[in-house]
């Protein structure tokens, strides 16, 4: 079982805010740091594991240059992504470009940046070369189909737009050395949070056998296997977290005979868990049912109201008080699902408390929206030290009318 704590304290809470108002993401950089060397710990026996962070997890140059410090990658699917990695100064093998339905010009700036170009479709090799030339490493994402079954959140492989085929991916890597390209690497992503380490040990299991098959038939080498990300966080207090070395263990036992690279592409296990949403209850309703609302909405945070994802959340200096008042916590949006907690017993909250939600440190502040005028919050960066940083500023009215011309009106 997992226990929800906080890296700071209610009085370093208020002082923040006194500079900060609420709401605001805060990341605790000791914790990602420590977890981040963790993971590359846990692997070192492949002396090519690299992990490419998933940069849509949380998009903040800040971060990413820490992750860079540690010894990781970024794994990009975007231009705006790439030029994140740029900035970060994350360049070269380094980024990882996996994209589907890619536009030219952001294949030509993975090629510029020397990233591992990782295609989603047979017809892209074509594409690719006519539009920013051929790489001299490339990769195809598999989509195994019918043959694994996905998780609950990323649903069942055979109805997901990603990835090849098998008969397609024999034909690729044919069409690809035939055009003369000799580094390949292999990738795929069939799970999604995902808690059961089995799952991934299975994955690694799939594309080694997959490389076997690949190079006897056609007579090439594989650098790497990338198995995707997918690695879930403990975000109910009963939930337990991934057991690492089971993961890498089982995967070490099928290298035994190879000398392949592994990948890896985590973006929630790296940074989720180590992220705070930090709010102010500023509205109490009592209807039918009791509602506390804040002042942080669905626009801070979609994955409670997009798909009813659970958040624990803290009512900061009443940890040890009884959980006697049943509420829904919600936000300002003009929108019923606009709700952080349903149902869920609290202690008695009052107008003024701060509120801590939890777990938002991937998929969070990333999946911000302007819907209704909402604007999106600062993010900050809780140091080892015990000061904070403000590493992206809060959006503001002028922001939001940035793209307009008033002036034609």
């Amino acid at each position: 079982m997992t226990k929800k704590t906080l890296p700071f304290t209610k009085t370093q809470i208020k002082k923040i805010i006194k500079s900060y108002p609420t709401p605001f993401h805060v990341y605790d950089e000791k914790a990602i740091r420590k977890n981040a060397r963790n993971l590359l710990k846990t692997f070192s026996w492949n002396k090519g594991f690299k992990e490419f962070f998933a940069v849509k997890a949380c998009p903040n140059p800040y971060i990413l240059k820490i992750l860079k410090e540690e010894g990781f990658g970024a794994d990009c699917s975007s231009l705006p992504e790439l030029l994140l990695a740029e900035k970060a100064g994350i360049l070269g093998e380094n980024i990882m470009f996996s994209s589907n339905e890619t536009p030219a010009r952001e294949y030509k700036k993975a090629m510029e940046l020397g990233a591992i170009i990782n295609l989603d479709d047979i017809t892209h090799l074509k594409y690719l070369e006519k539009n920013a030339g051929l790489p001299k490493l490339i990769c195809f994402r598999y989509n195994p189909g019918p043959l694994r079954k996905g998780n609950a959140i990323i649903g069942k492989p055979e109805e997901a737009k990603y990835g090849l085929t098998r008969e397609q991916l024999f034909k690729a890597y044919k069409m690809a050395k035939e055009k003369g390209i000799k580094r390949f690497g292999i990738h795929t992503m069939v799970a999604s949070n995902e808690l059961n380490p089995d799952y991934f040990v299975e994955t690694a299991g799939m594309l080694l056998g997959l490389t076997i098959e690949i190079s006897k038939l056609l007579g090439i080498n594989f650098e790497f296997i990338n198995i995707g990300g997918g690695i879930g966080i403990p975000y109910m207090p009963d939930q337990t977290a991934v057991n690492l070395n089971k993961v890498s263990n089982g995967i070490k036992k099928l290298f035994k005979k190879s000398k392949v690279k592994l990948f890896m592409e985590n973006g929630r296990m790296i940074t989720g868990p180590y992220g705070y949403l930090v709010t102010t209850a500023i509205h109490k309703k009592d209807i039918y049912k009791k509602y506390i609302g804040v002042d942080a909405c669905m626009a801070n945070l979609m994955r409670p109201g997009m798909y009813g994802a659970y958040h624990h959340i803290t009512v900061l200096g009443k940890e040890k008080a009884q959980n006697s008042q049943t509420y829904d916590i919600v936000g300002s949006l003009c929108e019923n699902n606009d709700k952080f907690a349903i149902d869920r017993k609290f202690p008695k909250i009052e107008i003024g408390d701060i509120l801590i939600i939890h777990d938002t440190g991937a998929h969070g502040f990333a999946m911000g929206f302007n819907y209704n005028g909402k604007l999106r919050s600062a993010e900050l960066l809780f140091k080892p030290n015990g000061k904070v940083e403000q590493i992206r500023r809060a959006e503001t009215v002028e922001d939001y009318f940035q793209t307009l011309d008033f002036s034609k009106l």
